[in-house]
């Protein structure tokens, strides 16, 4: 029995109401498990029991032949965000994004910022219920661009982002991927295939640090990161989050540069993001910004275009600089946008340099800025913020 199988049986119609939701890529193995092909772990399940991620888990009973998605249409939270807070400088400037997640994450990061949501295994977190029609009329409701699968990693819940997605793009909304990029091939293609842009963390460069402090490998994200560039249309950025002692020497963060720039191209934009002590590593100082400006001008001077800063403030790491005549082009205070000077065809309105990224036509009264609007999502007529958003 394959895991393509159950896409046969998916549609509600077809199911009982009291049915799981039947997962994708799986398959069963010679001695009666069942194995989970979405990501490299490829977790081998006995009935009952759940993968790394938490989320996807065998069947018990009835549901024992098959692997099954647990959070399908069931969300942590629902918030309208600034699409630089995802982060993303180069896709739709200054619109807002619906972000969403759900819970249970397949790294095991010991630094991880989310914990809360992306180590959850306490369901009851996960109140808020939404078709992918439901998020779709939402978004287009509150006026967002865009639709983000965030705050836990999307590719565990692949399914019901790729559903959203579809849904979002029947009503003229982009969807965005926040995520680790630890994905298996065939998984890979069909997901990005649905997403108009991604950022990915590359949490380091070394393969010592990917399995000491996130239970991963590199190998897999570096080569989600190149499927990404080089074979679909989804715009791609990329965060680096630097840790004090861990992957924050210049030696580091040029191995880094230069793998980017020889595989990927010097116009894929970079975040440099600062740590501070949260899960497993509170012992670990935060990231001084001089660490972050370091890292930014090491980027520069292996020819990166594009290189940000993040989690502190600095107007200048924040905001996007021409290549071609070196003036600011998009000026930032945090999440707020003082000078947009890009055209929406992607040219700079000073020498008429190409700027990469998608844009469209920019009102600065339109601009979201750097306001955070939690929201539940219920029938269109009745979608409203919640109070103090």
């Amino acid at each position: 029995m394959a895991g393509t199988v159950p896409t046969q049986v998916q549609p509600a119609m077809l199911r009982p109401s009291h049915a799981p939701y039947i997962g994708r890529w799986w398959h069963a193995l010679d001695d009666g498990r069942l194995q989970c092909d979405l990501c490299p772990r490829e977790c081998r399940l006995h009935e009952g029991q759940r993968g790394a991620c938490f989320v996807r888990a065998r069947g018990e009973g009835e549901w024992r032949d098959w692997v099954i998605l647990t959070t399908y249409g069931r969300s942590s939270g629902f918030c309208v965000d600034p699409i630089e807070k995802k982060p993303l400088n180069q896709f739709y400037p200054g619109s807002s994004v619906l972000s969403f997640g759900t819970a249970g994450c397949n790294l095991a990061c010991k630094f991880c910022q989310n914990w809360d949501i992306s180590k959850s295994r306490d369901f009851d977190r996960l109140a808020d219920q939404a078709s992918p029609e439901q998020i779709a009329l939402a978004a287009k409701e509150l006026g967002a661009k865009s639709v983000a699968f965030t705050y836990n990693d999307p590719v565990i819940f692949a399914e019901y982002a790729m559903d959203v997605a579809d849904a979002c793009h029947a009503e003229g909304v982009k969807t965005v991927a926040v995520t680790a990029g630890y994905i298996s091939h065939e998984p890979r293609r069909e997901f990005f295939a649905k997403m108009d842009a991604a950022n990915v963390d590359l949490k380091g460069f070394t393969e010592d640090f990917y399995f000491k402090l996130t239970g991963a490998h590199l190998a897999p994200v570096l080569e989600t990161l190149e499927y990404i560039r080089h074979h679909t249309e989804c715009w791609l950025e990329i965060t680096t989050l630097l840790i004090p002692g861990k992957n924050d020497s210049d030696e580091e963060i040029a191995a880094e540069c230069r793998w980017i720039a020889d595989h990927l191209g010097t116009d894929v934009p970079l975040h440099f993001s600062a740590f501070h002590p949260d899960w497993k590593m509170q012992d670990i100082p935060a990231t001084p910004p001089e660490t972050l400006t370091r890292a930014r001008r090491i980027a520069q001077a292996h020819g990166l275009r594009y290189v940000y800063t993040g989690n502190v403030h600095d107007t200048d790491g924040g905001s996007t600089m021409c290549p071609h005549c070196g003036n600011g082009v998009i000026v930032r205070d945090w999440y707020k946008i003082l000078n947009h000077r890009v055209t929406a065809d992607g040219k700079c309105r000073e020498c008429g340099g190409f700027i990469a990224g998608r844009y469209d036509q920019f009102d600065p009264k339109k601009a979201f800025g750097p306001r955070r609007i939690p929201v539940r999502i219920a029938p269109p007529e009745s979608n409203r913020a919640l109070p103090g958003g």
